[in-house]
């Protein structure tokens, strides 16, 4: 308050005009910040006028008790606040700085009476009630953490227990939970090549080349899923029915060759069946050869009668003939008793069984696409880069396929009889089909693997 009277005075003092005004120290002081000190000078007057006014209207009173001086504590405190905000006083400035601009802190008496005013004690009984509210809070805090961590572990078990439920199952129940790893994992991979079938089978119906516009794997699976599919048809729908799958599993897992595919076998299966069915194939191979050296006499008119004589003497002899030979006699199978539809029936058969088809109806159409698809797969083989480029396992299937024991073969090995197929199946045209279907005799009757696997000894 004082503070504010003495400039209001040192202003009225020094000022003149409406323009700039000087101090006592020479500094020049705009019109907006005179008019704010002499608003300072009229607010403080009138607020001495007033507790004037009413220390003279106490003092009329009668003299029954002492006069007391009543403060307008709330109006001192503003007009204090507003004058430090006007002259632009920092406590956090150093006191060069405000002496520099004339800023002079506020009193310690407006500072007591705003702490004065503000604070408040309280009593304590409110404060005993606090603190017993804190502890009551404290104890169901601890009592809810206790809570839930005790929901969390048992929570936590439970989930790791039925997330390791199959562990458990396997240890107790190890050749169930075999069988069923054997059989979900079977499902997901016959589902994930019939989607992948049916995605082959749009691009060869859009595609204007065909069947010729897929590789090889791709004819792999285009051949043989539609057999699979027809074969494990009845094992899942089987499983699938109420009350009667009970019964129907086990017996499908107790003759997996008959009811499952490869999807479902180990690999032990895959290993035992395979060489199962070679034999069966193989074992074909001398019925196969005695038709053809029975038709022979049949083709005595033909220019190249001599020289697949002379081929089929090599082979009754233990030897085969090369590619070049083969190629040369191609002729022979377009026509007469070696072609697709002169054949006899008992040949027919016999074909069926060597190359693993099931005898069932139309069994010349199912030899004439079973020949195109295995020549397109010899084309798609070229055309990616050759043999040598195949893998091991694409190696023994390729083997397999063609009629030849890939079991214990070396890949060398496996690599220089599958050139020899390539050369012959990419030199023949369509008409000469039919020794595309007798290229397992022609290369493969009097194979060392072959031989072993059907008599049990290896032929020197």
């Amino acid at each position: 308050m004082a503070l504010a009277l003495r400039a209001a005075r040192l202003t009225h003092s020094t000022c003149t005009n409406y323009g700039y005004y000087r101090t006592f120290q020479g500094r020049r002081w705009p019109q907006h910040n005179c008019r704010i000190l002499f608003s300072t000078k009229t607010g403080s007057e009138q607020m001495q006028k007033s507790n004037y006014a009413t220390q003279q209207q106490q003092a009329t009173k009668p003299a029954g008790k002492p006069p007391q001086i009543k403060r307008n504590v709330a109006a001192e405190i503003t007009s204090v606040g507003k004058v430090i905000y006007e002259t632009g006083w920092d406590a956090n400035k150093p006191k060069d700085l405000q002496k520099k601009d004339n800023i002079s802190p506020p009193t310690s008496t407006s500072s007591a009476t705003t702490t004065t005013a503000t604070s408040s004690p309280q009593p304590d009984e409110k404060k005993d009630e606090q603190q017993k509210d804190k502890a009551g809070d404290c104890q169901k805090t601890k009592r809810e953490q206790m809570r839930d961590n005790v929901q969390d572990y048992i929570f936590t078990r439970y989930f790791n227990y039925v997330k390791n439920y199959d562990k458990v199952l396997e240890k107790n129940f190890p050749k169930a939970m075999q069988l069923y790893r054997v059989f979900f994992d079977g499902v997901k991979d016959f589902f994930g090549d019939m989607k992948r079938f049916l995605k082959i089978s749009r691009i060869a119906n859009d595609s204007p080349q065909g069947i010729r516009a897929l590789n090889r794997q791709e004819l792999e699976l285009y051949m043989q899923m539609p057999r699979d599919m027809m074969k494990v048809a009845p094992a899942l729908i089987g499983c699938s029915l109420p009350m009667v799958g009970y019964a129907f599993f086990p017996l499908v897992f107790w003759y997996p060759r008959t009811f499952l595919t490869s999807h479902f076998w180990t690999a032990q299966q895959r290993s035992e069946f395979q060489s199962y069915y070679m034999k069966r194939r193989l074992q074909c191979n001398k019925p196969v050869f005695r038709c053809l050296q029975s038709k022979l006499k049949s083709m005595a008119g033909h220019h190249k009668h001599a020289d697949f004589q002379c081929i089929l003497g090599q082979i009754g002899s233990g030897f085969h003939p090369t590619p070049e030979a083969l190629i040369d006699v191609k002729d022979i199978f377009a026509e007469g008793p070696y072609s697709l539809l002169g054949m006899s029936r008992k040949h027919v058969k016999c074909l069926l069984k060597l190359h693993g088809l099931p005898n069932s109806l139309f069994k010349r159409h199912r030899l004439h696409e079973h020949a195109f698809l295995v020549h397109y797969m010899d084309q798609a083989i070229t055309r990616e880069g050759g043999v040598h480029n195949l893998s091991v396992d694409a190696l023994r299937y390729s083997c397999f396929l063609r009629g030849l024991n890939p079991t214990n073969l070396s890949n060398e090995l496996m690599i220089e009889w599958l050139r020899k197929w390539v050369m012959v199946s990419t030199s023949i045209q369509a008409e000469h089909i039919t020794l595309f279907l007798h290229l397992p005799i022609l290369l493969g009757y009097n194979h060392p693997n072959n031989w072993q696997m059907i008599y049990g000894k290896s032929k020197a």
